[in-house]
């Protein structure tokens, strides 16, 4: 495993990071295996966005006892309000539960505390210029949280962020779909023969934005690198072709200022593919062969990454879920069996959505959730 510094925060990071929440999904046995694998191979660096109070006690189980080998991003303004996510700014809310995290860590800081999910200029002046920012600023005082970081899906949102000047590194959405522009009357001006990525496809404000952050000494940690998994697959990748978990871990690794991706584990095996990225040849790692002949690009835009900010639910349906269990099932000419046997198991599901629409305010994406949800009743059926 090779190590990266993080920015100027004088941290070294493993260039593959633990995304912990796809470990929502398991239990403690489960839980504690992938974590083992992960530190087996050398990654020491861990995010927790997830409030959900038992994925925090499994985590912190895994890590007991060796809390000093795991560099850990904390999310401020994560919270579990009524069985649900929640995201806030609320003091009397947030206080607790950054409290819930520690304890369920069982540790008295964390390296990277993380300004949790900021993609708006109003979000931001609320995270960045009143009485959060002094809680966050008192956490690092105290040496709770030892630096300062923010997630955000947005690249004017980041760039601020950048040159804020107090906060030291940046969790992004970093991948080939999210980075390249929609398709222009003549796509080969996008993928011709030979692909230069200095002239043709990276969106401007996100080339910049990472320049940006190598300037100001500002690090980046990468979420949704695989893009939820859609570029694996010719069917659901907006080029058309499949790349491979080492192709997208190479091109997030190779934007100026990016120090670690934090992939989504399911089981071990996923585990080992990502640190196949530690040992693979330049032609395994080469994306731009690849995307140089894509027969096409689609915006990402609408697209669900399962990333599960679209929570609460006043119906309580884990969106995220009911989202990839109709993706998975329209891939199928018939509905799995064990799809459909997941769906069946959730104690909520589509069929219970009100259409209040709110899920789709808090999407980083755009994604139609509501009409997503008439489609999943409609096939489940």
């Amino acid at each position: 495993m090779r190590y990266r510094e993080l920015g100027k925060t004088g941290l070294m990071v493993s260039e593959i990071g633990l995304g912990g929440e796809w470990l929502e999904r398991h239990n403690t046995k489960e839980v504690q295996e992938i974590i083992d694998a992960c530190e087996a191979e050398g990654i020491n660096i861990l995010d927790c966005w997830m409030s959900e109070p038992n994925v925090r006690s499994n985590i912190g189980l895994a890590i007991k006892g060796r809390r000093e080998k795991w560099i850990i991003q904390g999310h401020i303004g994560s919270t579990w309000q009524n069985g649900q996510y929640v995201r806030t700014r609320d003091l009397a809310v947030v206080k607790p539960a950054f409290l819930d995290l520690l304890a369920r860590f069982q540790t008295d800081y964390i390296d990277l505390g993380m300004i949790h999910f900021v993609d708006t200029t109003e979000e931001y002046d609320r995270a960045v210029k009143g009485e959060f920012m002094d809680y966050v600023r008192a956490l690092k005082r105290e040496g709770t949280i030892r630096h300062i970081g923010m997630s955000t899906h947005n690249p004017d949102i980041a760039r601020l962020a950048a040159c804020q000047g107090e906060i030291e590194m940046i969790l992004f959405s970093v991948n080939p779909a999210f980075d390249m522009l929609p398709p222009i009357s003549d796509i080969d001006q996008y993928f011709a023969d030979s692909y230069d990525e200095a002239l043709n496809g990276i969106a401007p404000e996100r080339e910049e934005l990472y320049k940006l952050c190598e300037q100001n000494g500002v690090g980046i940690t990468v979420m949704k690198g695989y893009a939820g998994g859609r570029l694996f697959s010719a069917d659901t990748s907006p080029f058309g072709v499949a790349l491979t978990p080492v192709q997208c871990l190479h091109y997030a690794l190779t934007r100026p200022a990016v120090a670690s991706v934090m992939a989504g584990f399911d089981s071990t095996m996923h585990v080992a593919q990502a640190v196949a990225y530690e040992t693979a040849t330049e032609e395994e790692r080469d994306y731009a062969g690849v995307l140089a002949n894509a027969p096409r690009h689609r915006f990402s835009t609408g697209q669900c990454t399962y990333c599960g900010h679209c929570a609460p639910c006043p119906s309580k349906i884990d969106i995220a879920m009911v989202n990839k269990l109709y993706d998975l099932a329209v891939m199928q000419e018939e509905v799995p069996g064990t799809v459909r046997a997941h769906y069946a198991q959730l104690t909520a599901n589509a069929s219970d959505c009100v259409g209040c629409g709110g899920c789709e305010t808090r999407c980083p994406f755009e994604v139609p959730v509501v009409e997503r949800m008439k489609k999943a009743k409609e096939l489940f059926a």
